[in-house]
């Protein structure tokens, strides 16, 4: 597995064991307070995100973070903390836009499915349907993997995230029919239906099924569908070859292993990531989306949502994956649907609960490890726990 992990969802991964995808809430190692995020004598005590958001950052590890919080009744709080640029040392922009990595896939399970409840996809039917020869290779039928498959990662259709990292960091463009053969070069994880194992190459197909079936861009699609929709401000899908956000936006980085020094990787070419990890937003968008989501008639219809909440087991007790979305248990004892994503300079965890309740947490360093990524975890459930 090659250092840098741009696509990857930790928690999602196919062979990983349960340990390595258990969460561990509460059992953080938290690191030192920036400058920036101590409080002057008789200041108010910052609440409990904040103060999660203080502990995570730190000048050689995590630059900075970002937070919402949502409640049942719409009311969102931001959050921010650390530096949001380490070479001028420029304050965190609060709300800043971020790349959110494969949280992207919730964005394009739900346009599938609004396609669906158009009846215009039907999730039972293969893939041959709609794009006719595209899927062959080493146990790659086309004509034997449904939609709900490629939405579930049930497909076995391989994975091409360790193969394109230099291709975005060196900022290469590479369309998704470029990037659905570089997947097509390795051979099935399994039949169809027969186990789950996440895998990137799922969500580059299904959006390439909303292009053929709407005539348009995903970009136009998940702008029209959702974005303007639900009255998102600064989400979008990066145009073609588009290197820099649009918006104020903390710097993100990378580190080569625990003590290596951070490496400014904030403009990629996110182009092979696409439908499964190329969108920017805020964390005030990302909680909105989400708890939106959860309210039959907002963004799905009452089937469609029932649907996407269709789960499979993963393999990990106590995780399940549905339609683009994930369920597990929180801390205190509520479900919560949530998904994470990890791209060069960013790692987000964003979720909500049943009654609506939403928390989106972002790092300005990509997680490379469960200890990385843990704290993102921990501070949404605290966030939606408290």
């Amino acid at each position: 597995m090659n250092s840098l992990t741009p696509l990857r969802s930790h928690v999602l991964r196919r062979r990983r064991t349960r340990a390595a995808i258990t969460v561990a809430i509460g059992a953080l190692a938290l690191g030192a307070l920036a400058p920036s995020a101590v409080a002057a004598p008789g200041a108010a005590r910052p609440d409990a995100t904040q103060q999660r958001l203080n502990a995570m950052v730190s000048p050689d590890h995590v630059p900075g973070a970002l937070a919402a919080v949502r409640d049942r009744a719409g009311h969102t709080r931001t959050y921010a903390a650390g530096v949001g640029d380490l070479a001028t040392g420029a304050k965190m922009p609060r709300d800043g836009q971020v790349r959110i990595g494969s949280v992207t896939k919730t964005f394009t399970a739900v346009v599938v499915l609004q396609l669906v409840g158009e009846d215009r996809i039907r999730l039972d039917d293969p893939v041959e349907t709609y794009l006719p020869g595209l899927l062959r290779g080493q146990g790659i039928d086309g004509r034997h993997i449904t939609v709900r498959q490629l939405l579930q990662h049930t497909s076995g259709l391989p994975d091409y995230e360790d193969d394109v990292t230099a291709d975005i960091l060196q900022r290469r463009y590479l369309s998704p029919r470029d990037t659905l053969a570089i997947a097509l070069r390795h051979e099935a994880d399994f039949a169809p239906g027969t186990s789950w194992g996440y895998s990137n190459t799922n969500y580059l197909v299904a959006g390439m099924i909303v292009e053929k079936v709407t005539g348009r861009p995903l970009a136009a699609e998940v702008d029209k569908r959702i974005v303007k929709k639900i009255g998102l401000r600064h989400t979008y899908l990066p145009a073609p070859a588009e290197t820099t956000l649009r918006g104020p936006h903390p710097h993100g980085y990378h580190q080569d292993g625990p003590n290596g020094p951070l490496r400014d990787v904030t403009e990629i070419d996110p182009s092979a990531a696409w439908a499964a990890g190329a969108m920017i937003s805020t964390s005030s968008d990302l909680t909105r989306f989400f708890s939106e989501l959860m309210k039959e008639g907002h963004l799905l219809s009452g089937p469609e949502l029932e649907q996407m909440r269709t789960t499979a087991p993963t393999g990990a007790p106590g995780y399940d994956y549905g339609l683009g979305i994930m369920r597990t248990q929180l801390s205190c004892h509520k479900t919560v649907w949530w998904h994470n994503g990890s791209i060069p300079g960013y790692g987000t965890w964003s979720a909500a609960t049943d009654d609506g309740r939403a928390a989106s947490v972002t790092t300005t360093v990509d997680p490379t490890n469960m200890a990385d990524l843990q704290p993102t975890e921990d501070a949404v459930d605290a966030a939606l726990c408290g």
